[in-house]
């Protein structure tokens, strides 16, 4: 099994590079347009952004807020985004974008359902060990979202566990799986990868690394799933 420095070295992802991707999807919003100073304060924003609204929620949080744990001003803040809610689409746009194309290319990058099984699980738990703050964050405020936002969350949610459904379909086409319910059996494994990052306070006090918790995690899904 791949363990999380070789899964880092292998996406190569970046707050640098998350903030560049931001900056390209949005330029026309973003009225600052000399790309390292964007990069640099969209960094200061996004970690802020998150930092704050994982300790006192998304909605709680004012600009004021932001401005003091950024150390930008209000008015550079607007520079940025018009809005919280146009400011928390960047972010939820963004870290669903990320995600996806990591579930994507590991499956694709394998041949066969258990290797593909196998592949988006420990994707799935390293992506989220590396953008734990912004997981946890998408989660927590799902909820407290504008309608829009919120209804693009649960789309993502499903999404993932498509990926999921769909490998356990394949791999019972093929025989190697058993014939269960591929959504039921998809939302269930989906609630294990999000016990991750939503209670690792848990498995931290326990001394329980994420490949630990990855391998074990492969191991009760493979007893289930193979014939």
């Amino acid at each position: 099994m791949q363990t999380l420095a070789e899964f880092k070295n292998l996406i190569h992802l970046s707050k640098r590079q998350i903030c560049e991707e931001i900056f390209s999807e949005n330029a026309d919003k973003i009225k600052v347009k000399k790309p390292e100073r964007v990069v640099k304060n969209l960094a200061k924003i996004f970690d802020a952004t998150l930092s704050i609204s994982n300790a006192k929620g998304f909605q709680a949080m004012s600009l004021r807020d932001l401005s003091e744990a950024s150390g930008l001003s209000m008015g550079a803040l607007y520079s940025y985004f018009t809005s919280k809610d146009e400011l928390v689409h960047m972010i939820q746009e963004q870290g669903r974008r990320v995600t996806t194309r990591v579930l994507t290319e590991h499956i694709e990058a394998v041949q066969g359902a258990l290797e593909q099984l196998r592949a988006v699980i420990v994707a799935h738990l390293y992506i989220s060990e590396v953008l734990q703050p912004w997981f946890y964050f998408s989660y927590m405020e799902a909820k407290n979202l504008p309608k829009k936002q919120r209804k693009e969350a649960i789309v993502s949610e499903l999404g993932t566990e498509k990926l999921i459904s769909d490998i356990l379909i394949q791999g019972q086409t093929q025989g190697i799986f058993r014939l269960t319910d591929p959504e039921l059996s998809a939302a269930l494994v989906k609630a294990l990868l999000q016990d991750w990052y939503l209670k690792r306070w848990k498995y931290r006090s326990r001394d329980i690394s994420v490949e630990t918790y990855a391998g074990t995690v492969l191991e009760w899904v493979e007893r289930f799933v193979l014939v």
